[in-house]
């Protein structure tokens, strides 16, 4: 079965196959149709969870013995195989289709990679896939679609906004489907749900501050107290509104346990920060900040930012600013 992307909630809702393969060129794509799957697979009682990456050197007899290896609590296991390069090679296109001719009972085999060009597609063990189950090609929106695309994402979280606003988020994000994301997530931070004003989504695009956050989190992750605090003092004295701060905070500290998360169970490292949506140059501050901040200390901050939250909300008493520093400083600090 081949699917595209729009049409995979749907599928999920009526039923769950025993094989997926979700690619694509744009990572958040690919990212949450995995997430959505993993989702389904969990409402139905796949309660456990074998992760698999095929790095260099991975030996692919692995997925026969995940395929093989009951549940230790009896239950239904979800393989998820991760294949960085795009490409199995001889060996993994060779147990995918062993697989594919026999999937294994009480188990779901999820594959996600990057993408792959057009000979890959007509492979066998693309093929193979498919025949077995769902095969999914992300594509990303173009300009053109991307208006439409921004106003199903500020629906999801009872959103909207009028179409020359959709068309001016659409121009500043350039089609970057990562940074359209964020600037949707930042106007569920800073506004209620309804319809929004084009005032207000200019306001928040526009928004000068934005560097400033971004330098706030620059430095968080790299150590570096001096800035921080003096990032903090400015946003501070200019009213940046402070949800919005502890926003931009919280991002970073929700990746940072994440991250140890996976860690703590033995997951590769370019595997998670794949999946914590961590790419490029902010791959190596997240390296570093892994160096200080260990999932203890991780979720001690993430209690911390609950707590600055309720005191944004007027349930908790405190200075919400005193406590920014405090964040920061959790983080930032060996």
């Amino acid at each position: 079965m081949q699917l595209k992307g729009d049409q995979l909630a749907a599928h999920l809702e009526r039923e769950l196959k025993a094989v997926y393969l979700v690619y694509g060129e744009e990572p958040l794509l690919v990212i949450e149709a995995a997430d959505a799957i993993r989702a389904a697979a969990r409402r139905r009682g796949f309660d456990e969870r074998e992760v698999l990456a095929a790095l260099a050197g991975f030996n692919w007899n692995d997925l026969h013995h995940a395929a093989g290896s009951m549940s230790l609590f009896g239950g239904r296991k979800l393989i998820d195989l991760r294949v960085p390069t795009g490409k199995p090679g001889r060996d993994g296109s060779a147990a995918l289709q062993a697989y594919c001719a026999r999937p294994a009972p009480d188990s779901l085999l999820l594959v996600s990679m990057p993408e792959v060009d057009w000979r890959d597609e007509k492979a066998a063990w693309m093929t193979s896939l498919a025949a077995a189950g769902a095969v999914v090609k992300l594509v990303p929106p173009g300009l053109a679609e991307l208006p439409a695309w921004l106003a199903g994402r500020l629906g999801r979280q009872q959103q909207s906004a009028d179409a020359a606003s959709l068309r001016f988020i659409a121009e500043r994000v350039e089609g970057n489907l990562l940074a359209a994301h964020q600037e949707i997530l930042k106007l569920g931070v800073l506004y209620p749900s309804g319809p929004l004003k084009p005032e207000q989504i200019r306001d928040a695009v526009l928004n000068v501050a934005r560097y400033d956050l971004d330098g706030l989190r620059e430095a968080m992750l790299a150590g570096d107290v001096v800035r921080l605090t003096r990032t903090l003092d400015g946003l501070q004295q200019e009213g940046e509104a402070p949800p919005l701060v502890l926003w931009a905070m919280t991002e970073e500290v929700r990746t940072l346990a994440q991250l140890n998360s996976g860690l703590e169970a033995r997951q590769p490292l370019d595997v998670l920060l794949r999946e914590a949506r961590v790419w490029g140059v902010r791959q190596a501050p997240v390296r570093r900040a892994l160096q200080r901040v260990d999932g203890r200390r991780a979720r001690a901050a993430l209690a911390q930012a609950a707590r600055i939250d309720r005191m944004i909300k007027g349930l908790a008493a405190g200075d919400v600013w005193n406590e920014f520093r405090r964040l920061g400083l959790d983080i930032a600090v060996a």
